[in-house]
């Protein structure tokens, strides 16, 4: 009997050792690789400053009526002309000073927002305005830039310790010129704590088997339907990342974050939007997108248009950009 009662105690043992080196390892920060999908099934409590306060709420009538008046090509002179008067209006009817900055090839528009913390610490949020020919670009790239303009309008009046910087680049379309010419200005990339990029963000389909995948993507996806966002950082610049996981809070769409190593060299997929500029100057960006042609049959179609813009997912998807910026925007 006095054999029993050793065996049961020395399993039970086993068990707990077992189960505490469980616990732990679940509560490491993951390894480059990992990639995080939120919700999870119980959330942990976050710090204040992580929560959204009433004022920064999106509207989605705004973020459509954006999209709606940027509802035209915006590939010619011309009309990359017509869409930097509307940019620029906006801004200014939000309280910013914004900028032209021109190339060689076009012209970026930039403003920021002093933050009031004493040091120059800054958050830079852009999106590119430019489409191909024959498109009106809706999703892409109209959604990221009404998000952006979205941004403006709540931030103008909200006040944080980093100073939050906006970027409309031209030319994204014609090899992420715009971007690559912003980031010539070294001096302005000194006291960047961070970039985040938004290209398509308001496209979403819910048939199984929508979604489509690159091969040998070293994840698990979270679906077959294109109901996500993707968040897709550098491995050196990990809690770029964390932001977006942070800060997500429930009827929000999913994330999953895609940390990627070596600047994209093996996943030249990955490079295809504005953030690969600031990557190979060593700066941390995330791309935060719907995937664009891996999911939309509207990709560079005259068939991408206001009307394939999927409302909820698309405010969702701007609320969850706004809670990390906001996040960013804050963090000491």
């Amino acid at each position: 009997m006095k054999k029993w009662i050793w065996l049961i105690l020395l399993v039970l043992v086993v068990v707990v050792i077992v189960g505490s080196r469980g616990s732990a390892f679940f509560e490491q920060s993951p390894l480059p690789e990992t990639v995080v999908s939120t919700p999870v099934t119980t959330p942990q409590p976050q710090p204040t400053q992580q929560e959204v306060s009433h004022d920064l709420q999106v509207s989605v009538d705004n973020l459509l009526g954006h999209i709606q008046k940027l509802n035209f090509q915006r590939y010619t002179n011309v009309e990359r002309s017509h869409t930097r008067t509307y940019i620029i209006n906006e801004l200014r009817k939000f309280g910013w000073t914004p900028k032209l900055e021109k190339f060689a090839d076009g012209v970026n528009v930039f403003a920021q927002r002093q933050g009031t913390d004493n040091t120059a610490d800054a958050i830079l949020i852009g999106a590119h305005y430019d489409t191909v020919a024959a498109s009106p670009g809706a999703d892409d790239n109209a959604s990221g830039v009404a998000v952006l303009l979205e941004i403006a309008r709540l931030f103008a009046s909200h006040p944080t310790p980093r100073t939050l910087q906006l970027a409309f680049f031209d030319k994204e379309e014609a090899g992420l010129i715009g971007s690559k010419a912003f980031v010539t200005k070294t001096k302005r990339l000194q006291n960047l704590q961070g970039v985040i990029i938004l290209d398509m963000v308001g496209y979403a389909c819910y048939i199984p088997g929508c979604q489509k995948y690159p091969t040998a993507l070293p994840v698990t996806p979270p679906s077959d339907k294109g109901d996500f966002l993707v968040a897709v950082g550098d491995t050196e610049h990990l809690p770029l990342l964390k932001a977006f996981e942070n800060t997500h809070h429930q009827n929000l769409p999913t994330i999953l974050t895609l940390p990627i190593p070596l600047k994209g060299i093996l996943t030249p997929d990955t490079l295809r939007s504005d953030h690969a500029s600031f990557w190979y100057q060593g700066v941390g960006a995330v791309l935060v997108t719907d995937t664009a042609n891996l999911r939309t049959p509207h990709y560079h179609q005259p068939s991408d248009t206001p009307a394939n813009i999927e409302r909820s997912f698309f405010a969702g998807s701007a609320q969850i950009v706004v809670n990390a910026v906001n996040f960013l925007a804050n963090r000491q």
